[in-house]
């Protein structure tokens, strides 16, 4: 998501449930002790007391690189998605209907015996185009023809609100042209990086011979190119500076933006790509784009060649024949993340059906799945924690007067969206056909730069969802000032229709809250109730949230992931923030239910306890080694395990429920706490 937090990653795994995991109505138990360890220490580690049974009997399977008690609902899902295409497929359906185009759309990506007679030929005319362009000219003339298809290199390009005015669209320039997850991976030490890069460039080889080099000029064109990418990564921000909404905002005419690149011609390029009057554009980094510059003048145009034919046959590889397919998984499945084995054809295929017609499908899955007591709770729930974070600033110890008035007005203005949108995408002018996979791709891909190019320069509309309903997600979008849980969350392991309160509050209320407070974490404060970026704190209130925020960066910091990797304290402060403020406030509305006043137990754990646990069940995860890495470097998010553990040890009531003392490990004295929110 654009500048979007996101509450967590869309993963997949499997649920098997059996009738004794059942409550009375038929819906799983949400706290079973076979899912615990019970030999475990709940005040040494939390996670392998509430998760250690769960774990044991779960083993990552051979086509997944993580596998996540989180995660068996996006399974669930995916199970019902597919049943929905292949209802939808065996309808014969109108042509030009969505229902059609459904059908196509997978029929064309399961019809592996055409894509493989086709092997590398969908790919000759896009080869063959970069092979003759002969200057930096013919070179930025298809970038911006690419671009018009939907495909981006080098650069990106694409509208967003406007930072300081966020009810209007503005064209927004950034850095990108990376092959490898991250710039970190360019430059890292240690023999398990420079292993990495040099399987990197055997995958590149590799692919420019599936595409037709031969063996001796693409293994000089992987050296040009990864000299390439290692400039380009040198020249971009890291991940925490990404993370600067102040640092990335840097609105210009295009006139300052032409002056940033002599071998560049912005006006140009933008009349090419459908924008002939851009008006002011945000350029995130300037200085990637006056090193790109100097690498137009420096770079040799076969250099460039090379680069451009790797990227697009990297951005396609996954629609192609095996060969392609199986070398694409090898390198970024196998190496960097662990992964085993592929996913099964049809999982990958629907994904990519279901990320072409997302709403198509989501209209259907919110019709069979998704009941109107759902949503009425829900709405219900987010109410209450709103009136939570409400009674939880008002009291605030660290926060003026003047800062909590405005954080009210904030708290009070958030809008909430549940379950689906009021408006769904029309997609009477999407073309799909039966002709072949990577042409629908392709048609895909030039129908969505169409419709983002329609929106720039234009009012916000905000009504738009950024996820589809059938998303196992969750999100805060801090230019619309609004919380967002699609139907595909609101389901066990994180909402019960039938269960407690206590278990309700620790998982989906907890996830409401964790919302909530990306409002207010380091990035989300900085942006007032309309969701414009503005100086709403005192500075003594600024410098109050920062040193308190900075005891959590702290805290991740000195938390080991694997051998010598630490996790990233500063990448992960928003989301471990939330995570924290999230329990909190989730905690007060639990604090005033009948269920938590009388304090009966359930299954031998009192209401508190089963918050927590209920919590816990949420971040249940085995992890590949190779992934947790991965994951370091380059997610928001930390680890399950961290996310367990590390925001309890801050907070008493957890200390109180299981007996936490002084010496433990999941106890933090008063004066070693982070209390945000």
């Amino acid at each position: 998501m654009k500048k979007i937090m996101i509450f967590a990653l869309v993963l997949l795994i499997t649920s098997i449930t059996t009738s004794c995991d059942m409550n009375n109505n038929g819906e799983e138990k949400p706290i079973k002790k076979e899912d615990m360890d019970l030999t475990a220490s709940p005040v040494e580690d939390f996670n392998q007391y509430a998760n250690g049974g769960w774990m044991k009997s779960h083993p990552i399977p051979a086509d997944k690189s993580r596998h996540g008690a989180f995660t068996e609902l996006a399974d669930k899902n995916e199970k019902k998605l597919k049943a929905i295409v292949e209802e939808m497929s065996g309808a014969n359906a109108e042509p030009g209907s969505v229902e059609r185009k459904i059908e196509d759309m997978f029929a064309t990506g399961m019809d592996t015996a055409a894509i493989e007679k086709a092997g590398a030929e969908p790919l000759k005319p896009y080869i063959e185009q970069i092979e003759s362009i002969a200057s930096v000219e013919d070179m930025q003339a298809l970038l911006a023809e690419y671009k018009t298809q939907g495909m981006g290199f080098l650069f990106g390009f694409y509208g967003s609100p406007d930072k300081i005015n966020s009810d209007f669209q503005i064209p927004q320039l950034s850095q990108s042209g990376l092959g490898l997850p991250d710039r970190s991976y360019y430059f890292d030490k240690g023999e398990d990086a420079e292993n990495i890069r040099e399987k990197y460039l055997n995958h590149v080889q590799t692919m420019l011979e599936l595409a037709g080099a031969d063996s001796d000029e693409a293994s000089k064109a992987a050296e040009k190119i990864m000299d390439i990418e290692t400039r380009l990564a040198k020249a971009s921000l890291t991940r925490e500076q990404l993370r600067d909404v102040k640092l990335t905002y840097n609105k210009m005419p295009l006139s300052e933006v032409d002056a940033l690149m002599d071998n560049f011609d912005w006006k140009t390029y933008f009349k090419s790509v459908g924008l002939a009057e851009p008006g002011e554009i945000n350029v995130g980094m300037p200085d990637f784009f006056e090193e790109l510059d100097n690498m137009l003048a420096e770079v040799d145009i076969k250099d460039w060649q090379w680069y451009l034919k790797w990227h697009m046959i990297d951005k396609n590889a996954s629609f192609l024949s095996k060969d392609f397919v199986n070398q694409n998984f090898a390198f970024y499945g196998k190496t960097l993340s662990g992964q085993e084995q592929i996913r099964p054809r049809w999982k990958r295929v629907l994904n990519a059906t279901n990320g072409v017609l997302s709403e198509a499908i989501g209209k259907v899955y919110v019709n069979k799945y998704f009941p109107p007591e759902a949503k009425e709770r829900m709405e219900k729930l987010v109410g209450n924690l709103k009136l939570a974070l409400a009674e939880r600033i008002k009291v605030l110890p660290w926060m003026g007067d003047s800062t909590k008035t405005l954080a009210l007005e904030k708290l009070n203005t958030i809008k909430v969206k549940v379950g689906y949108p009021d408006k769904w995408k029309d997609y009477s002018t999407l073309d799909i056909k039966d002709d072949n996979y990577l042409a629908n791709i392709m048609r895909a891909r030039k129908w969505n730069y169409k419709d983002m190019l329609s929106k720039i320069n234009k009012p916000v509309d905000k009504s738009e969802w950024f996820m589809p309903p059938q998303m196992v997600n969750a999100y805060y979008n801090p230019a619309y000032n609004e919380i967002v849980f699609p139907a595909g969350i609101l389901q066990p392991p994180f909402f019960y229709q039938n269960g407690d309160d206590a278990v309700n509050y620790g998982a989906i209320g907890m996830v409401i809250g964790h919302e909530m407070t990306h409002g207010f974490d380091d990035k989300g404060r900085l942006y007032d109730k309309n969701g414009n970026m503005t100086d709403w704190w005192t500075k003594d209130d600024a410098e109050r949230f920062n040193e308190r925020s900075q005891k959590l960066v702290e805290q991740y910091n000195n938390v080991n992931i694997i051998d010598t990797i630490m996790a990233n304290g500063e990448l992960s402060l928003g989301e471990n923030i939330a995570d924290l403020g999230g329990l909190n406030i989730s905690l007060t509305a639990l604090k005033n239910t009948e269920q938590y006043k009388n304090g009966k137990e359930i299954d031998g754990f009192t209401p508190l306890q089963r918050f927590f646990l209920a919590y816990a069940h949420v971040w249940a995860q085995n992890i590949r080694d190779k992934e947790k890495v991965r994951l370091t470097k380059v997610d928001v998010h930390s680890l399950g395990r961290n996310r367990v553990n590390e925001p309890l040890r801050n907070m008493p009531e957890f200390h109180k429920a299981f007996g936490a003392k002084q010496g433990d490990y999941m106890f933090l004295s008063e004066e070693q706490r982070a209390y945000i929110w």
